[in-house]
């Protein structure tokens, strides 16, 4: 799937390089997987087949590498996960400890490699992992070449609190140990800073706060056309069949991976509640995102239950969509909706609709009220409520004056402030910040 903090990577990546620095981006488990260029290098570290294979065998634990780098080639790793093995939390709990355990874990073979690739090929300044679920490479990292290791945390409590017991007690008690042991970590936005430092038993003052920055190439403000344009909008099957029959409804956009945690099923609640109101408009919702295979009969649910109200002609799902796709999907939308059952963390959806001047109406926990409260961009309303989501949607819809306001100041607040360029500033300040630690006798 295209992963959020994948994406996130290659953006700063790229960000980084376009300012002048010798940026190098190397995926694990996985080749990358982007909607934009990929910057990212052919090496795989940590090679999903190795991993899996060296948890479940003690023979592979001892191969030669000259094997290993067989299973590690791009073209395989891509074959299988396309075929693939369960990313689920309820099925990755002796896994994730010992990947937390580093050179006490069953995967210590592939750390070595990582650690003398490093050191013999790389020779960084600096080492950032983009989730505290690869905390347990720090510490090698950290002794054998003296450099200080940056960290992002990108919503892995959710991750963490479907871990089954043992697994999920053992696994936040490595990590504990180990976020204490590297140089920085970094969140996305204070409302996750503040509640990681809690989580993970860390300082808040070592948790520093750099906001999420988009590449804007092909973003801006949809040519004065607010509602579905008809097949050419660029995405496929993207358009209700409502429009094809002469009625233009009020499109409401959905973009996230299509699961429980992300409350599409609200959605649809709310759009039932939205189409027994005879004062509003045609009502559309259009939802967008990677579907995992374990969760297509909660899709199937809620696609019934549109069928069973007479509103199948007024909820689409589209699918996973490139980046050409995304950007005409989130240009044809009047409104984005996203009412997360879990507390978010990122939102970077939530900035790209942004940046097509497209205003949101948004659940009023996680990072949600810190990104409205900056940007102007939209209204909250209480979370897993669906009244309380459908009177949101509606103000939007009777109020298209304040709608249209709150997706230019949203905009507007994405150009200024939200952009790849600002983020790798400010990135870049946190690596002056820990060089200089290290350098004066810190981590």
């Amino acid at each position: 799937m295209y992963c959020g903090s994948c994406l996130h990577g290659n953006t700063l990546a790229t960000a980084l390089r376009a300012a002048g620095h010798d940026s190098l981006l190397a995926p694990m488990y996985t080749p990358l997987r982007t909607d934009e260029d990929n910057v990212s290098i052919a090496r795989v570290a940590f090679g999903g087949i190795n991993v899996y294979l060296q948890q479940h065998s003690a023979l592979f634990r001892h191969t030669p590498w000259l094997f290993d780098r067989l299973l590690d080639a791009p073209a395989l790793l891509r074959f299988v996960t396309r075929r693939s093995s369960s990313v689920r939390p309820e099925h990755l709990g002796a896994l994730t400890v010992s990947m937390l355990e580093g050179e006490d874990g069953r995967q210590r073979k592939e750390l070595e490699k990582l650690v003398q690739w490093l050191d013999r090929e790389v020779r960084p300044d600096v080492v950032h992992l983009n989730n505290v679920m690869l905390l347990g490479v720090a510490r090698q990292i950290t002794r054998r070449l003296g450099v200080p290791v940056v960290c992002s945390l990108s919503g892995e409590d959710a991750f963490l609190e479907k871990l089954p017991e043992p697994h999920r007690g053992r696994a936040l008690g490595i990590l504990r140990q180990r976020a204490g042991e590297v140089a920085a970590l970094v969140a996305m936005n204070r409302y996750y800073a503040d509640f990681m430092a809690e989580y993970l038993a860390v300082p808040r003052a070592r948790i520093h706060v750099v906001p999420p920055g988009l590449n804007l190439a092909g973003h801006g403000t949809r040519g004065g056309q607010s509602h579905f344009r008809g097949e050419g909008v660029g995405f496929s099957g993207g358009v209700c069949r409502a429009a094809k029959i002469g009625t233009v409804p009020f499109t409401i956009g959905y973009l996230a991976r299509v699961c429980p945690d992300k409350g599409l099923h609200q959605l649809a609640a709310a759009l039932r509640v939205l189409a027994e109101d005879p004062s509003l408009p045609p009502v559309c919702v259009q939802a967008a995102g990677y579907l995992d295979p374990a969760d297509r009969s909660y899709l199937g649910d809620i696609q019934r239950q549109m069928a069973d109200c007479g509103l199948a002609d007024r909820f689409r799902y589209v699918g996973e969509l490139d980046r050409p796709g995304k950007i005409a999907f989130l240009q044809s939308c009047d409104l984005f909706a996203l009412p997360t059952v879990y507390r978010e963390s990122k939102g970077l959806s939530v900035f790209e609709a942004w940046a097509n001047g497209v205003p949101a109406v948004l659940p009023a926990h996680g990072a949600f009220p810190e990104m409205i409260e900056d940007t102007g961009g939209g209204l909250l309303c209480p979370p897993d409520d669906t009244a309380a989501l459908a009177e949101a949607l509606k103000r939007m819809i009777r109020d298209p004056d304040f709608a249209a306001q709150c997706g230019r100041r949203a905009q507007q607040a994405v150009r200024e402030r939200y952009n790849a360029e600002v983020m790798a500033q400010r990135m870049t300040g946190v690596y002056e910040t820990v060089l200089t630690d290290c350098r004066n006798g810190g981590k």
